[in-house]
């Protein structure tokens, strides 16, 4: 029996579940149930009927399928998949940040820990950011945290003035402008999508901007045109799929790389083998404190109303 069977017996024997992000390996989305963006997984973990969620993704999606979940077990491949956007806005800092500014409405993005979550009035992603504001009165004070990009085309599309956290992702962070170009020269027929985490002037140059999720789906309407892609390199596995005989291009980063795309370290700890053993072993299990988690599940329940 090969790894694959292996992991694919033991979920039915444990009535398990796995949530992939489209950042993981290719052969860990192979074997997903269900393979999405952070509004898509949310979604999926609070419809599940599993006993067992794996989240083969990072650490603050597992937290957040827990928070939807507390009487399941939540797997993580690998403890060690963090977010450097999630690390960039530490709870006690971010405490004190909202304090100053008692009469704004507070509205996190989903890639933060579960104690931020809990100071939050409503949880968004990317794929929902423009719906979840817009939701508010155009009069309402807004801190928007943590991701500073993210915030900004928010603050452009929907005219208003949020005031932004300064966090980022360094995976998106980490495109090139330059090379870009150089690289539209070379493709003057591509058309150029791009996540919102990525910095303004990246997005200035794109004919596309959306959640990787929203992505995929503009590339379907044009399955046979050339893309290049700013966000993880994960995610052209999926879109390869979805549009066969399109071509796709990743955005080239500002270091000096083989690949010339941009991945993140964090999701790619996880493998083929952690996933089977943590399935397993049950182990390692994601929890969240029972105070944090009934805090938390609030505005998580408000974005999934409204979305």
């Amino acid at each position: 029996m090969n790894i694959t069977e292996a992991i694919k017996k033991l979920k039915k024997e444990k009535n398990a579940v796995i949530l992939a992000h489209y950042y993981q390996y290719p052969e860990i989305q192979d074997i997903a149930d269900y393979v999405g963006d952070s509004l898509g997984l949310s979604q999926m973990a609070a419809e599940t009927d599993a006993d067992i969620i794996v989240f083969a993704g990072v650490h603050f999606m597992a937290e957040t399928a827990k928070i939807l979940n507390p009487e399941k077990k939540v797997l993580l491949p690998d403890l060690t998949a963090g977010c450097s956007l999630a690390d960039s806005c530490p709870p006690e800092k971010f405490k004190e940040f909202i304090d100053a500014y008692p009469d704004h409405t507070v509205i996190t993005y989903v890639n933060c820990s579960a104690e931020v979550k809990a100071m939050t009035d409503i949880v968004c992603t990317s794929g929902n950011a423009l719906k979840i504001v817009e939701s508010l009165p155009k009069d309402e004070p807004i801190i928007f945290a943590p991701d500073k990009n993210l915030g900004q085309y928010v603050n452009k599309e929907t005219g208003r003035n949020m005031l932004l956290w300064d966090g980022s992702c360094v995976v998106h962070e980490a495109f090139s402008l330059e090379k870009l170009l150089d690289l539209f020269k070379q493709h003057p027929d591509a058309l150029i999508i791009a996540h919102p985490e990525s910095e303004e002037h990246i997005l200035k140059t794109a004919n596309y901007i959306g959640s990787t999720a929203g992505m995929i789906n503009f590339v379907k309407k044009y399955p046979n045109k050339k893309f290049i892609v700013a966000t993880e390199v994960g995610l052209l596995h999926k879109m390869q799929q979805a549009v066969p005989k399109a071509e796709l291009i990743p955005a080239p980063t500002k270091e000096d790389n083989t690949c010339a795309c941009s991945e993140c370290a964090y999701m790619k700890v996880n493998t083929l083998q952690k996933l089977h053993d943590c399935l397993l072993n049950e182990s390692p299990e994601v929890n969240v404190l029972k105070e944090t988690r009934e805090k938390a599940l609030v505005p998580i329940q408000r974005m999934l109303d409204l979305s």
